[in-house]
């Protein structure tokens, strides 16, 4: 007979020797980073490239990650939302989260192109997103993704016209009768915007679109653009857009477009349908002009696949 020991009056037998206690389970953790963008710096852009329902959009969504137990890294609005900040909270996230965690990061704002350096493109254009001080190519995107570790899941939302082939032959739309459709402009820098900003900081973007990188912030190795995509990526990444590739994605007077529906599926919570479900319930309540997209880079998770959304 084991000794046991007193507890209170009781008497609880002591653990054998060589027998493990269970294991505890991790908890799971979600970080979530919450941009978004009424106004670009015309000092780069030449244009503030104003939008109505962006702010409006990311607070929306920090709304929405906070109900599902999200710690939320930083909402950031306008002039808050430059390029060191974002990257900064982006690698803070890659260091903090250990596989089974989330990140959930929101954009609300322009999209548009650029042109691609580094030969990685088969459209010879890089996608970007406008943050206030300069634009976010995909490349560093890409780059930031491949720091996250292995078996953490990362969910992007994007409400922004951010990639695709008619965004070359789109009419300018900070003015004129093409601006807007019943009253919203699309979330879309014109080409000719983009291309004055890229002519008047051309050493910025040649650093980041040849793999040296811009600021210091990011860096990436001359052929990381065109590795494999799994020897990367080590996580799991789906996104989903606000529209296709030869679409655009319009602001509105209290959200954008494809949030207010991403809103109304949701439900506060009330929808329990997977990812897949999620998008098609999106899509079936958008006009024939915006079908939101829906896809998948790096490795693949059944799991995080059947999953109802903003799920930790």
């Amino acid at each position: 007979v084991r000794p046991s020991l007193a507890v209170k009056g009781e008497e609880r037998p002591v653990a054998p020797r060589g027998v493990k206690k269970p294991a505890v389970a991790k908890k799971r953790r979600g970080l979530s980073l919450h941009v978004g963008l009424n106004e670009i710096d015309p000092g780069h852009y030449g244009s503030n490239g104003a939008l109505n329902a962006c702010i409006a959009d990311a607070e929306a969504m920090k709304g929405l990650a906070e109900a599902r137990g999200f710690d939320v890294m930083g909402l950031y609005t306008n002039a808050e939302g430059k390029r060191a900040a974002v990257i900064k909270a982006m690698n803070d996230a890659a260091k903090e989260l250990r596989s089974g965690d989330i990140f959930l990061y929101t954009y609300a704002g322009h999209g548009s192109q650029l042109p691609d350096l580094n030969k990685d493109e088969a459209d010879n254009f890089d996608e970007t997103w406008c943050l206030f001080d300069g634009m976010f190519l995909d490349d560093e995107a890409y780059d930031l993704w491949g720091r996250f570790r292995e078996g953490v899941r990362v969910l992007v939302i994007l409400d922004c016209c951010h990639s695709g082939t008619a965004i070359r032959n789109a009419p300018e739309l900070f003015t004129g009768p093409d601006s807007s459709r019943n009253g919203h402009k699309a979330r879309m820098l014109p080409l000719s915007v983009a291309a004055r900003a890229f002519q008047n900081n051309r050493a910025f973007y040649e650093k980041i679109g040849k793999g040296r990188g811009g600021d210091g912030d990011t860096v990436l190795a001359d052929d990381r653009a065109l590795r494999p995509e799994a020897t990367t990526v080590r996580c799991s990444i789906r996104l989903i857009s606000g529209c296709q590739d030869n679409q655009v994605s319009m602001d509105g007077f209290f959200n954008g477009r494809f949030t207010e529906e991403l809103l109304r599926v949701w439900d506060s919570g009330r929808f329990k349908g997977d990812y897949a479900r999620f998008h098609k319930k999106i899509v079936s309540g958008m006009p024939p002009t915006q079908t939101p997209n829906h896809y998948h880079v790096g490795v693949k998770d059944p799991a995080f696949d059947a999953q109802v959304p903003f799920t930790i």
